[in-house]
């Protein structure tokens, strides 16, 4: 790889300086894609297209900063090599309906210490982030660490996002308008990036979970609201405004009933675990979602028609989508996950009513990280969009 001879001066953007960085940013961000699996000397010579004798080098100069560890293998280029200690740490935090989830990893994605409590929905943004801040604090304390050791944070919220702002969110309308990122940067003191939280459990599973080596992935979080997100061509999809994804809105019957968004017959008006829990009411009047799952699993036939309905009805959407981006794999999260086979068996029915013959056999499971996803696609959103070498000159 040459150098420019026109570069202006020692540090322009051909010099060698500039070019030694450039190849160390290109080593960190293969070892940043591959998490927590370690790669040799060799592994790294092949990933970056750099010569074995280049990567040696930066590897030794990393290392001395404690940005990599190494373990000597067989020969030098078998020498393992992976994220230290010294690469500081991320941070996650999810925002629901109901819940706040917190997530502190290491910057090849393992996960350190996470915590998950209640919270009110009509919480403000402030009240929010400062709880958030608090337990962060509370985790960080856990391994004799503050905040200044956190580089970069990643928070998912329950909302369309455009230039991080929240458009609307029926789940947490005191955010509306709100620029979060900015807001979240300010009072935790780390830069935050911010994203919807279907986005993130699509990015979680597809580095981390089920949708590992697929291009394609969706994921359907399906709790008090439903929404999706897409993985095309191993990135995220947002689409022209942030809106990509936003399953729960698909009219499936213009007459149906009112859907807080202001339609009618949205597919969240039929398959949410709100319409869950409206429909047994009466039964049940003081039950969440996993004891209607348990009454369903013990005969309860008004229970298992509440899931079968909600299947059928979510199946429906799923072939909207698997006709428009013919996905590898369909994978289930949210509170209605938790209902399994109850729910996924009829949502594959009535995705093979729907979708075209050549995609009908597109797998549909249930989401290997469960109701951690957004959280720990939250804490990959932050260790994606880390820069390890922001003060670098040499």
């Amino acid at each position: 790889m040459s150098v420019d001879s026109r570069a202006s001066g020692p540090e322009g953007p051909g010099s060698a300086t500039s070019l030694r960085l450039a190849n160390q940013r290109r080593v960190l961000a293969t070892l940043l894609s591959h998490g927590a699996k370690t790669l040799t000397q060799t592994d790294l010579t092949r990933k970056t297209g750099l010569a074995a004798g280049t990567v040696s080098s930066i590897v030794r100069e990393l290392a001395a900063r404690d940005i990599v560890t190494t373990v000597p293998g067989s020969g030098r280029r078998g020498t393992t090599v992976r994220l230290g200690r010294g690469a500081g740490l991320a941070a996650g935090i999810d925002f629901g309906h109901r819940h706040l989830a917190v997530v502190l990893g290491d910057m090849s994605g393992q996960v350190i210490g996470e915590t998950r409590e209640r919270i009110d929905a009509s919480l403000t943004h402030e009240v929010g982030l400062q709880r958030a801040g608090e337990l962060l604090d509370g985790l960080l304390e856990g391994l004799g660490a503050s905040r200044s050791d956190v580089r970069t944070i990643g928070m998912g919220l329950p909302a369309p996002i455009t230039d991080d702002v929240v458009l609307s969110s029926a789940i947490l309308p005191a955010w509306v308008g709100v620029n979060v990122s900015e807001a979240a940067t300010e009072a935790l003191g780390r830069i935050v990036h911010v994203e919807n939280d279907a986005n993130l459990g699509a990015l979680a599973e597809h580095r981390r979970g089920l949708g590992r080596g697929h291009d394609n992935v969706v994921f359907v979080k399906v709790s008090s609201g439903v929404g999706a997100g897409l993985i095309i061509l191993g990135e995220i999809f947002r689409g022209a405004n942030g809106t990509a994804g936003e399953i729960g809105h698909l009219t499936l019957d213009d007459q149906g009933p009112l859907c807080r968004c202001g339609s009618r017959g949205c597919l969240e008006a039929y398959a949410s675990t709100g319409t869950a829990l409206d429909m047994m009411g009466e039964q049940l009047p003081d039950a969440g979602i996993d004891d209607i799952i348990e009454a369903a699993k013990q005969g309860n036939v008004s229970a298992l028609r509440v899931f079968e309905d909600a299947g059928l009805h979510l199946g429906w959407g799923l072939a909207a989508v698997t006709n428009l981006v013919n996905p590898g794999v369909i994978l289930l999260g949210g509170d209605m996950s938790h209902a399994g086979d109850l729910v996924l068996d009829s949502a594959r029915l009535g995705m093979r009513r729907h979708v075209l013959s050549g995609a009908a056999t597109t797998p549909v499971l249930v989401a290997s990280l469960g109701d951690r996803a957004s959280a720990i696609g939250a804490l990959q959103l932050a260790i994606e969009a880390t820069d390890l070498l922001p003060d670098a000159s040499a």
